[in-house]
């Protein structure tokens, strides 16, 4: 009767998220994350023969992780300000979610359209009364300028500074509410 796998797939993937988490996606390889379970490459490539199933695996993962750190924030605002934080606390993980190539061919409406950003584009809708299709005309520019911010950060580029930046955003969101003719209670001091 062969031996039980010791290493489970959940092992496989968490380690993975882990060692890009710390070291980055470039580390990402069978040996190095055998080393980092502490076992052969065996178990690896047992629960991923093909490192490209690993790869997408380890970004689902982080995808969650993600997302549950940007949700953490009550508002449109300390959303946009979390997304921004987690590529200064987490450069890594931001470069592999954001800067891998994933999204090569797909323009930044795709993005907001996808059924991925409903819940999002839920919050931006309530939280600025626009239509569904406003909200995301509204957030497309807005949602540049958050990612900018974070890939300046991410790449050391810059420094986080939350109330420098918090002032941009709430500047940008309320150019974009005026320019639409559309009342700016949404991003007014709380």
């Amino acid at each position: 009767m062969p031996r039980k796998p010791v290493t489970t797939r959940e092992d496989v993937v968490e380690g993975a998220f882990q060692l890009i988490r710390s070291e980055g996606m470039e580390a990402l390889t069978a040996r190095n994350l055998a080393r980092r379970l502490g076992c052969s490459t065996q178990p690896v490539m047992y629960h991923f023969p093909e490192l490209s199933a690993l790869w997408e695996a380890a970004y689902l993962h982080a995808d969650r992780y993600h997302t549950e750190y940007l949700f953490a924030g009550r508002d449109l605002m300390q959303i946009g300000l979390r997304y921004i934080r987690f590529a200064a606390e987490e450069p890594n993980l931001f470069r592999f979610l954001f800067q891998s190539g994933r999204f090569a061919g797909i323009s930044l409406r795709d993005m907001i359209d996808a059924p991925e950003a409903a819940e999002l584009m839920r919050v931006v809708a309530a939280q600025t009364g626009l239509a569904p299709g406003e909200a995301a005309a509204f957030f497309e520019p807005l949602y540049a300028a958050v990612h900018g911010y974070a890939s300046l950060i991410a790449n050391n580029a810059m420094r986080f500074d939350t109330a420098s930046i918090e002032m941009s955003l709430r500047s940008i969101a309320l150019g974009l509410l005026r320019e639409g003719g559309h009342h700016d209670e949404a991003v007014q001091e709380e």
